[in-house]
């Protein structure tokens, strides 16, 4: 077994912040024993599927300690922030929650997303039209960015603006739904 210093540990936590600009973000480990910040690095949470992930999201991770302190080097399971205000978009109050409970998982790819601008658009494979993306639903999805080229799976309602995400996943994460 060698020695036990940098063996992986399996850790809970929230995130603290995620910046994918600068390619990396801190987790706080829930345990004590968690010793501060843990570093997550952009290449971990892509290995994961995913290139940005919403501050307060819950995330599993797995951590090494180093000397520059300790690392996330896996992503287990990552869950959106709780939203305390769960209120209902305004975008989806006129909607059927049948309706929206069997909308399909669509796969689809980033055209852009603003985050400044608080959304951005999808395209799904095999249709022209755009599908609106508001920076809400993505938090709730417990994403907080997306870049361009980005592989989703998205689930889609017909609402006020046309076709518009409602749920989105990154690519990977959906398979286990």
């Amino acid at each position: 077994m060698g020695h036990q210093d940098n063996a992986e540990e399996r850790v809970s936590g929230k995130v603290k912040w995620f910046d994918p600009a600068k390619g990396f973000g801190f987790v706080i480990a829930e345990s004590e024993s968690g010793g501060g910040d843990i570093l997550l690095h952009a290449n971990v949470l892509r290995n994961f599927g995913q290139s940005s992930v919403a501050d307060g999201a819950r995330i599993e991770i797995g951590v090494q300690r180093t000397e520059r302190g300790v690392q996330a080097t896996e992503v287990f399971l990552i869950e959106p922030p709780d939203s305390g205000e769960a209120a209902p978009l305004a975008d989806f109050e006129d909607i059927d929650a049948e309706v929206m409970a069997n909308a399909p998982l669509e796969p689809a790819r980033v055209k852009w997303f603003d985050k400044a601008k608080g959304f951005g658009f999808a395209n799904v494979f095999g249709k022209v039209e755009d599908i609106f993306i508001h920076i809400e639903v993505l938090r709730r999805s417990g994403l907080a960015d997306l870049q361009p080229g980005e592989a989703l799976a998205i689930r889609v309602v017909e609402g006020r603006r046309g076709r518009m995400a409602m749920e989105v996943f990154a690519w990977e994460a959906a398979l286990s739904r």
